[in-house]
């Protein structure tokens, strides 16, 4: 079976969980994000799942803290990674915002992984989020691009063809 691992990327509103989302009515898919474990602590400190600035930037400096502590974050996805690999699905998503940590990651899985960044098209373009995580997205040399600015019917042929591609020059 042929299977990719995929490190997503993209400002907040972009449309990345939509286009994931549209993957799985196509193949096996497997969604997860480093900020995941994160967000967990968070909730633990009162987060309340909110998106706003304030809370953004919270959650990107929780997630620095722990990268820096122990490289948490990188090692959560990696185990989840581990776990793609063992069992029956064919796309691993895994949302990464930060360059160093989508390098650390492709890194750790012996460069079996790619990069995907997701722009948002002229509808979507906004200023600063006033968090790196968020703000430095572009500062990264990725695999592959897409713009999403289609509706979703044209997106999911469009994204599901690109899938396609991408399992082909992996595999």
């Amino acid at each position: 079976m042929k299977k990719i691992a995929i490190v997503i990327n993209g400002r907040g509103g972009v449309g990345k969980d939509t286009l994931c989302d549209l993957a799985a009515r196509h193949f096996r898919v497997k969604n997860i994000s480093s900020v995941t474990p994160i967000k967990e602590i968070a909730s633990m400190c009162g987060w309340d799942g909110r998106k706003d600035p304030k809370s953004r930037k919270f959650l990107s400096d929780l997630k620095k803290l722990t990268i820096e502590y122990n490289d948490f974050p990188t090692d959560w996805a990696y185990r989840e990674y581990l776990e793609f690999l063992e069992g029956d699905k064919e796309v691993f998503f895994v949302h990464i915002r930060e360059g160093v940590e989508i390098q650390k990651f492709i890194d750790r899985t012996g460069g079996r992984a790619v990069a995907l960044l997701i722009r948002g098209g002229e509808r979507m373009l906004g200023g600063a989020l006033g968090n790196a995580s968020d703000d430095e997205v572009e500062n990264f040399t990725y695999n592959y691009y897409y713009t999403n600015e289609k509706t979703l019917e044209e997106a999911e042929t469009e994204f599901v063809a690109l899938l396609h591609k991408m399992l082909e020059e992996v595999s």
